[in-house]
């Protein structure tokens, strides 16, 4: 198996790697760079546990060769708050109790994260459709829907 050097922006951070012919992005993010908020759910793009934003838009790091991620822009849900303070979607998780067992919540979380990024106060409908890709077994999905709606709220006011 040949080895490739790829070169990544995550969390703000340049990271420069080596990976395999085959390697996902998913498990360099968690076991080469420790970024283990990124989850391993399904491995078929099913569940959403490794949601990541890849330049700007929601990406599944499960369905991704590592060697074509050279050069991206990558923020994984360790990088959504700024130091100590907690980005918006992630105080609403806290704030509405969208916190269960908690497997599914960076993944939930980083996907919100991407929703409020492209469109900044989505209806209850549009936040259902966002989401679809990510599956929580604990939660009935309400409180996560309130907290993004609620996150979107709480954006708008900071504007």
């Amino acid at each position: 198996m040949r080895q490739h050097v790829i070169n990544l922006t995550i969390n703000g951070s340049r990271r420069t790697v080596f990976v395999e012919d085959n390697e996902l992005l998913l498990n360099v993010l968690r076991d080469k760079l420790h970024l283990t908020g990124t989850k391993y759910g399904c491995g078929i793009a099913e569940c959403g546990a490794c949601s990541i934003i890849a330049n700007g838009k929601l990406t599944l790091a499960c369905m991704v060769l590592a060697v074509s991620a050279d050069g991206w822009e990558i923020i994984t849900s360790e990088g959504l708050a700024n130091g100590d303070a907690l980005n918006a979607v992630q105080s609403a998780f806290i704030d509405k109790g969208a916190i269960q067992c908690g497997f599914c919540t960076p993944g939930m979380v980083v996907a919100g994260t991407a929703l409020l990024n492209e469109n900044a106060h989505p209806s209850e409908e549009e936040i259902r459709e966002y989401m679809r890709g990510n599956y929580c077994r604990c939660t009935g999905y309400t409180a996560i829907v309130e907290a993004i709606m609620q996150a979107a709220d709480d954006n708008a006011r900071i504007r």
